[in-house]
């Protein structure tokens, strides 16, 4: 398999000029595919380290202090998205959803730890839940972006936490008890050790079992009143609780404000964030005010709705795997997540499964996400901001990673720099900071090389697997089927959809059954190498320097 690798490595750089030109060459729009979140490509990125579109909302509320390396803001935000989707940088990739850091107002002062000054660049230490970071951009840019990824068929994900506040700094001060605890901390020997407590040390929990009213923080208030729109927010409030029927407790308040962000801007999910730590009813809770909030925003803009989807929530159980079907176990109980509206959970599992060869990989996937786990799904990760041991930290073979992830089972989500061997091993980097570097557009720019593959090389290769899964639901949602061991040849039917894919092939010319999959006469495409093919007599001709075959109409 490695042979193959490297040959395909240095195929792909003796024809990198030609192939980088022609993108897409004869394949059909994939905004034009049916979407199914089951089969999704999402793009996961930290709005703070992707893309710089806006330098004059680099510094705000006076956080200019040095930090520990890669523990402060850079510059990226909402606009740096939004450019990158016009220069139709995900859309070559075949992403279409894109999932971001959280973009509310967080702590304007830092916490030191001992791992130098930290700011809230990466959004989870939240101050106002009803207001965008002006690091981040303007609800303006939020908008632009909503719609500028929706005119390609683009979805956008918002990360959302309701479990905590942020922490307390020399800046912010601490919410008031009757909303949060700020101890004991978390052991996770069991539920009430992972729920009732704070994360870490200085991170106030939120009383989520809480159903008493309580009223609104001082410093909300006059924050609020300061800016102009005090009377507004607690219009908006009383009419949300006179519609649900819900207490003023902490939960409800945050689930109104977040859900916010779907009738306004028209977003079409959430990754929630810390799900394991907080009480299971809560989201289903969210999960009703969400789809509520969807509903709402679809019947006020008709002209802007992409599919018949319902809502979609996908949940950060941390340490949850696939093997264990729907049930996420604390020790003392189990917890169904996926009866509280998920959708799907991100699944820790598959960095593991990985190691494995394709077969072993993809036959496990099917049976267990078409059997236990029917009508859900869960989200495939190879590197994320906060795993420390991700498959292949050294980069040294990212065509096996890209291969591996986009054409297993399951929704498929490609962090930032994935596809183009960004760096996760920063010297001087302390934790989840390495992981966490700004995105590596000079190194793109430049092809640099890293561990024996060209950058732009390792790009193409993500780019051809990405566009084939988006352009055929059937490689994410639909069953697999292996065709032979050697070649490794196997198809994925998903209702209509039909593909036939072959790894480790003999390069050059190959003559393939296609079985009854497809008959005589069609035209077909193989994704990889852009060669058009028609079946004659059960069979396809395809001449190409490639080990790898993609085969759809």
């Amino acid at each position: 398999m490695k042979k193959l690798f490297l040959l395909t490595f240095f195929i792909l750089s003796f024809f990198s000029c030609k192939k980088r030109s022609d993108q897409t060459g004869n394949e059909p729009k994939p905004e034009a595919v049916p979407f199914t979140w089951a089969g999704a490509n999402i793009y996961f990125l930290l709005t703070d380290r992707f893309s710089n579109g806006n330098p004059d909302n680099d510094v705000n509320f006076n956080r200019t202090l040095p930090t520990g390396l890669l523990r402060g803001f850079e510059g990226g935000d909402l606009r740096g998205i939004t450019d990158k989707i016009n220069e139709g940088y995900f859309s070559d990739l075949g992403i279409n959803a894109i999932w971001f850091t959280p973009i509310v107002e967080q702590v304007h002062g830092f916490v030191d730890e001992g791992t130098g000054k930290t700011y809230g660049y990466h959004g989870y230490w939240t101050k106002d839940w009803t207001a965008i970071d002006p690091n981040f951009g303007s609800e303006d840019e939020l908008w632009q972006l909503v719609e500028t990824a929706h005119t390609l068929g683009i979805r956008v994900i918002l990360d959302v936490v309701i479990n905590h506040t942020g922490p307390v700094t020399g800046s912010d001060a601490v919410w008031p008890e009757e909303w949060v605890r700020t101890g004991p901390t978390c052991t996770y020997t069991n539920y009430e050790t992972t729920v009732e407590c704070t994360l870490v040390k200085n991170l106030p929990d939120i009383k989520t079992e809480n159903d008493a009213d309580v009223e609104l923080p001082a410093f909300l208030l006059e924050k609020w009143e300061s800016e102009g729109r005090l009377q507004k927010e607690l219009d908006e409030l009383d009419a949300f609780f006179v519609r649900t029927g819900y207490p003023r407790a902490p939960k409800y308040y945050i689930i109104k404000w977040i859900t916010d962000y779907i009738r306004k801007y028209g977003v079409d999910g959430f990754r929630v964030d810390t799900v394991k730590h907080t009480e299971a009813d809560v989201w289903g809770d969210l999960h009703k005010e969400a789809n509520a909030a969807f509903a709402e925003w679809k019947a006020t803009n008709p002209g802007k709705v992409l599919d018949g989807n319902e809502f979609y929530m996908v949940g950060e159980v941390y340490n949850y795997v696939i093997s264990s079907g729907r049930m996420f176990d604390y020790g003392d109980q189990q917890v169904d997540f996926f009866q509280q509206g998920f959708n799907s959970l991100i699944n820790f599992e598959f960095k593991y499964d990985a190691l494995n060869d394709y077969e072993t990989i993809f036959s496990k996937y099917d049976s267990l996400l078409h059997g236990p786990l029917a009508g859900k799904s869960v989200v495939n990760y190879l590197t994320s901001h906060d795993d420390g041991s991700p498959f292949d930290q050294n980069r040294s073979n990212p065509l096996e990673a890209g291969t591996k992830l986009l054409l297993c089972p399951g929704t498929a989500q490609v962090y930032y720099g994935d596809e183009t061997s960004r760096n996760l091993i920063i010297e001087g980097a302390v934790g989840d900071a390495t992981l966490r570097s700004f995105m590596n557009w000079y190194e793109l720019e430049s092809d640099t090389l890293r561990s024996g593959h060209r950058i732009g090389d390792v790009l193409w290769h993500w780019q051809k697997l990405g566009r084939f899964r988006a352009n055929h639901p059937a490689v994410g949602a639909g069953r697999h089927t292996i065709i032979s061991e050697s070649p490794y040849l196997f198809k994925r039917t998903l209702e209509a959809d039909q593909v036939l894919v072959g790894l480790d092939m003999p390069v050059g010319s190959k003559t393939i059954d296609v079985l009854d999959m497809f008959p005589d006469n069609t035209e077909l495409i193989d994704y990889y190498s852009g060669a058009e093919v028609t079946v004659r007599d059960g069979e396809i001709t395809i001449d190409t320097p490639f080990d790898i075959m993609l085969l759809g109409k």
